[in-house]
């Protein structure tokens, strides 16, 4: 069960009771949450020279320019989101907005997106980022077509250890695109090491 406490458009905060299977045992737990529309995160790379693509976006909660994977909202409201949930289509909204925000940030046309990871915010707040992993884009001739308020000076090809050093310094203030990016790296890099072993 869950019932909408207050939205404003945007957020919502919600009451749920539903049931979990716990050491064996049904228990039901009511529990209290934020939900937000979720998100998308584009990792665009170049697998044989090892790089990956980077968007340099001015961010507003942090006043200055940020190293970001270019994404964005799936949904534009929070009523077209809960909809989805109700019509159990939220994935195939996800699967459409990915090439649209790639093209809209970074002027790329992408294809084949595949899903790396879906990332959750925490107990208290819903708001899942999904990470599509993407080896296969062209540069659009008609290049970026940002939103008014967006702020984007293209993108810039990165190696996996830079990629890695601007995790590690602070370079790319998103959180959990940190942790995606240094999984991912450190997964490739372990592939990599064991086929030289192999040889």
């Amino acid at each position: 069960m869950e019932k909408s406490i207050f939205d404003n458009g945007f957020f919502e905060f919600i009451q749920t009771e539903e049931e979990f299977e716990i050491d064996g045992k049904q228990r039901l737990i009511k529990r209290n949450m934020v939900r937000r529309p979720p998100g998308i995160r584009a990792l665009i790379v170049d697998l044989e020279n090892e790089k990956i693509i980077l968007s340099r976006e001015f961010r507003y909660e942090l006043n200055t320019w940020d190293y970001r994977l270019p994404g964005g909202k799936v949904f534009d409201s929070l009523a077209d989101y809960k909809k989805s949930i109700e019509e159990n289509t939220v994935l195939e909204h996800v699967e459409k907005t990915v090439p649209k925000e790639v093209m809209e940030e970074v002027g790329l046309i992408v294809r084949e997106p595949k899903l790396l990871k879906v990332s959750h915010d925490g107990a208290g707040v819903v708001w899942d980022l999904y990470y599509y992993e993407i080896t296969d884009y062209e540069i659009s001739e008609d290049g970026p077509k940002l939103e008014e308020d967006e702020f984007v000076s293209g993108f810039v090809l990165k190696s996996f250890d830079e990629v890695m050093d601007l995790c590690t310094l602070g370079e790319i203030h998103e959180e959990r695109t940190v942790g995606i990016l240094l999984s991912y790296i450190l997964e490739k890099k372990k592939v990599k090491q064991k086929q030289l072993l192999q040889k």
